[in-house]
This record gives structure tokens, C-alpha cells and sequence, in this order.
């Protein structure tokens, strides 16, 4: 039996990009440890986005955990911080929502890439990354309902993670990331019935696809809706407001390198959540660059949409 994520009926609202949100109100560059350098140096910011983004109308919230890795802490020699800002991480999200008092809020640990986001190039072999997403998991789990591999650039990057985080037996969402001139495709080029494919065994109850173009979720969600109609799974996408990520991007290179489009306000990006929505879409929300904002506007949206079976 796969385990599900409880969610209520109708499309759910997701929280938008924790990391470029923290930037903003930092007000400057917090280093290549970018978000995880904020659970260091003011972790009350990290715990106040959270609740900007449930009051905001967002029923799951992802925790601080995307640069909250082994790979990276390691390299900053900073590796022995590894489980504390993890379980930090998961105790300012809990904090959150209990702050805020909406207990029905749902917190997802995210488990992200571990040898650079949107590189299918530099994933490594299954031995190398399945432990070191058991490990992060394992730190996490105390404080999450379920996990969420996200921005997944390639099949088999999203099997290690599952793979990783299956023992602890809490439902799994994989979300992959996509080529941003719309083909549709993961950034390795495969398929999105390709990625469902190889994930035939493991035990994850929600696909979805993120951290690219509006436009290419939309391209992409006919193939999202396939998946999800092969065993009645929810699906969706939350896009970034990126200007273009190239392919041979690195994270040394610095997160400003990717720019930010200026035709993605909270009006157009809600458009383009509603053509995900009329396509089939239940899990909506957004990622980096789609702030508090942009949710309270999907919220809207949501609230304004047909209840199901109406």
C-alpha cells in the first residue's frame, strides 16, 4: 500500500520560493549556502515566510532544506552543522504553522538535488546519493507528513531520492524540472512518461514538475495528467519567475546570474496556474521569484473556481 498524503477535495495551494524570498528580505547576497546561510544567521526570518506564505492561503509548506545539504556544507567546511540545520529547519516550519494556529497546514520536507540544481550532467551514481537522501530524510522526518523530491533533472535522480526516503515510510511527491523552451521534457531530455516510468515500484503518490518556465509546465501537464490518471494521483506544477537557466549553469555562478522576468506578475502567473488547473492540475503553487504575493492571488483563484462535481 503506497502511502497518500491527506489532502481535501479540490485543487491544494502550495507555498511559493522559500530561497529567493529569504534573499529579498535580507536585502543582498547571503553566499553560496544561500538559504541554508539564513537558517544560521536570522532563522526567526525563515519561520516568518512560512507563515507569510500559510496566511497567504497556502495549505503545504516545504521546509528550508534545499541548500540544507551534506554536499554543500561539506564543501564549505561546515558539514558538521549538517543534522542541526535540518532539524532546524523542520522545528521553524512546525513553529510556523503552529504560530499561525491552522493546524490542517502540511508540512513537506523538501529533498532536492545534491550535485547542482537543473545538471543531469553532474548527477551521481545511485550508491553515491540514495544514503545521502536516507540520511537527510531520516534528520527530517520527526517534523515532516510527507517528503517532496523536488526539482529532479533526470529519471534517475528521482529514484535515488525515493529510494532514500522510502524506509521512513511517509508519503513521497517527486517533482522534476523541466527544459524551459517548452518541449515538455525533463532537462535530461526524457519524458515525463519516461521519469513515471522508472519510478514502477517505488512508492510515490504525487507527480509533479518545477523550478521552469510557466510555459513549460503548461506544455507539460497533458503528460502530468496521463500519469496521474494511471493510479488516480494528484499532479501539478509550480514554476519559477527565472529570465532563462542555462544549461551548463552552476550554483558558484551565483543565483542573480539567472535574472528574473518582469512579465510575471501576480495577475499573469495566476493565468497561467489556471491553465494548469483546466488541464488537470490539483497541486498548484510556485517556486523561486513567486513570493507571498503571487499565492494570495492563487488563493483567490481557488476560492473563485467551481467547487468539484459543481
Amino acid at each position: 500500500m503506497i502511502p497518500q498524503v491527506p489532502l481535501p477535495n479540490g485543487p491544494v495551494l502550495l507555498d511559493g520560493g522559500m530561497g529567493q524570498e529569504l534573499l529579498a528580505r535580507v536585502g543582498g547576497s547571503v553566499g553560496e549556502l544561500w538559504s541554508a546561510q539564513v537558517l544560521l544567521d536570522k532563522p526567526k526570518l525563515v519561520q516568518e515566510v512560512h507563515e507569510d506564505f500559510i496566511r497567504a492561503g497556502a495549505r503545504i509548506i516545504t521546509t528550508n532544506t534545499y541548500t540544507a545539504i551534506r554536499t554543500k556544507l561539506d564543501d564549505a567546511g561546515m558539514g558538521f552543522l549538517f543534522e542541526d540545520l535540518n532539524r532546524r529547519a523542520g522545528k521553524l516550519a512546525v513553529q510556523a504553522r503552529d504560530s499561525v494556529g491552522d493546524a490542517d497546514v502540511l508540512i513537506t520536507g523538501s529533498l532536492p538535488p545534491f550535485y547542482g540544481s537543473f545538471r543531469p550532467d553532474l548527477v551521481q551514481a545511485f550508491d553515491v546519493i540514495e544514503p545521502m537522501y536516507r540520511e537527510q530524510a531520516e534528520v527530517l522526518a520527526p517534523y515532516v507528513d510527507f517528503f517532496l523530491c523536488e526539482t529532479m533533472s533526470s529519471a534517475a535522480e528521482a529514484v535515488a531520492a525515493v529510494a532514500g526516503a522510502a524506509p521512513l515510510g511517509k508519503p513521497i511527491w517527486v517533482a522534476w524540472t523541466l527544459e524551459d523552451h517548452g518541449s515538455a521534457r525533463l532537462r535530461s531530455g526524457e519524458t515525463v512518461a519516461e521519469a513515471y516510468a522508472a519510478l514502477d515500484g517505488l512508492p510515490v503518490s504525487g507527480f509533479l514538475v518545477n523550478c521552469c518556465s510557466p510555459e513549460s509546465v503548461t506544455a507539460a501537464m497533458p503528460a502530468l495528467a496521463a500519469v496521474g490518471g494511471q493510479g488516480n494521483w494528484p499532479v501539478g506544477g509550480f514554476a519559477n519567475g527565472f529570465a532563462e537557466i542555462p544549461d551548463d549553469w552552476e550554483s558558484g555562478d551565483g543565483i542573480e546570474t539567472l535574472g528574473r522576468r518582469h512579465d510575471l506578475d501576480e495577475a499573469i502567473y495566476a493565468s497561467h496556474v489556471k491553465d494548469w488547473l483546466d488541464a488537470g492540475a490539483r497541486l498548484v503553487g510556485g517556486c523561486c521569484e513567486i513570493g507571498p504575493g503571487h499565492i494570495a492571488r492563487l488563493r483567490r483563484l481557488l476560492d473563485e473556481r467551481p467547487a468539484p462535481g459543481a
